[in-house]
């Protein structure tokens, strides 16, 4: 059976990837800033900023069968040279906005849906310089656990924590050779990431071959959440 499945934020990056992986077989419900990057791709597009607009769910099917969570930041600082405000738009963009989409489109999700968000390797590893980014995170961590335990067997609620991945957010952690082999260079499998990466581990979730699956934080970090080989 053909799904209907929400993406927030599905025209670059991972979510782009998860689009192209999902549009042959499903039905796609696209909700983002921009078209940029879905010329050619089927699915409907819902123009939709996730910090600041109030989705319109009347431009969705009665049923969701699937729902992503993919905006999010990147803000590596030192704690003394981050800002307050910077807490806030992490924690907005990542947390606020999503459980605000949550509360919107949970009357819609079909009994058995999956819901899949995203965090980071650096909530369950500390990293420094990640103070903001991996509280924000957190948070998505707690309350995917809480929400998959509240509305079980109802819903699946799953979370991908990815290392660091080739993605436009990315872009200038890996601006350069010397960057990017050096990033690489931390990881075991000596790489960082591709949105393939994650997208294939998104599409999993998504589908029937994860329906034993739920409450789970899943790691795709090249190694680096649980292993030091360096």
């Amino acid at each position: 059976m053909s799904k209907n499945i929400l993406l927030i934020g599905g025209s670059h990056g991972i979510g782009l990837s998860i689009a192209q992986q999902l549009q042959k077989d499903n039905n796609l419900f696209i909700a983002s800033r921009s078209k940029e990057g879905l010329s050619g791709l089927s699915g409907s597009h819902i123009p939709f900023d996730a910090t600041s607009d109030d989705l319109d769910i009347s431009l969705l099917p009665d049923e969701l069968h699937g729902f992503v969570y993919c905006p999010g930041s990147i803000n590596l600082k030192p704690f003394k040279m981050m800002s307050l405000d910077t807490f806030h738009e992490d924690m907005k963009i990542n947390f606020f906005s999503m459980v605000k989409v949550m509360k919107t489109v949970l009357p819609k999700l079909a009994d058995g849906a999956s819901v899949v968000l995203f965090s980071t390797v650096a909530v369950g590893t500390g990293m420094p310089f990640h103070t903001s980014v991996a509280s924000a995170k957190g948070a998505i961590e707690g309350f995917a656990k809480s929400m998959a335990a509240e509305y079980a067997p109802r819903l699946r609620v799953n979370v991908i924590a990815p290392s660091l991945v080739d993605t436009p957010l990315a872009g200038r952690l890996l601006n350069n050779d010397k960057k990017r082999e050096m990033m690489a260079e931390r990881h075991p499998l000596k790489r960082v990431g591709t949105a393939e990466d994650i997208a294939n581990i998104a599409v999993f979730l998504l589908s029937d071959r994860s329906t034993w699956m739920t409450g789970q934080i899943v790691g795709v970090d090249g190694g680096i959440g649980n292993l030091n080989v360096n």
